[in-house]
């Protein structure tokens, strides 16, 4: 399925930045870094980064509609990075960066992916469709053994 790849694509580039924040963590507590106080945002924002594709991948694997829209933008983000990293003569980054980009683009946005995060009303099986009346209570309060709740119509014993 589209949407299987695209959030092991997500996942991945999640992961990878994961890695790099903890990377440079790591180089700025030993010392190593040009620059300690840049070094602490590029820390931070890469692990807040990668933390939130894990949270777009596991939310399109679960059919969250919510996880599209950051995933998509994460992939309009990584393609400007992927250019520029290009055109500072680092192919090794660029190509699989961009290249991880626009194919979970593709496939986030595909019609598949679409069918599989977009609840539309009416679609035969989708078991939106069924109105439960309105005086139907949780599956907890009509559990055996156990009363539902008198409905409160607002107006006054006489």
């Amino acid at each position: 399925m589209t949407v299987n790849a695209a959030a092991a694509l997500e996942a991945a580039e999640g992961a990878t930045a994961i890695g790099f924040g903890l990377f440079v963590g790591f180089e700025t507590v030993i010392g190593e870094a040009v620059d300690p106080a840049s070094a602490i945002g590029v820390t931070v924002l890469a692990l807040a980064g990668g933390a939130g594709m894990l949270a777009c991948a596991r939310g399109l694997l679960r059919a969250e509609p919510w996880s599209r829209a950051p995933t998509v933008l994460t992939q309009l983000f990584a393609l400007p990075v992927a250019w520029s990293l290009w055109q500072s003569e680092q192919p090794l980054l660029a190509v699989p960066l961009g290249l991880a980009a626009v194919l979970t683009l593709v496939l986030a946005l595909s019609p598949p992916s679409t069918d599989w995060l977009v609840e539309r009303p009416g679609d035969p099986g989708d078991p939106g469709d069924e109105e439960a009346p309105a005086d139907a209570g949780s599956a907890a309060d009509t559990a055996p053994g156990k009363e539902r709740p008198e409905q409160d119509t607002g107006k006054r014993p006489t």
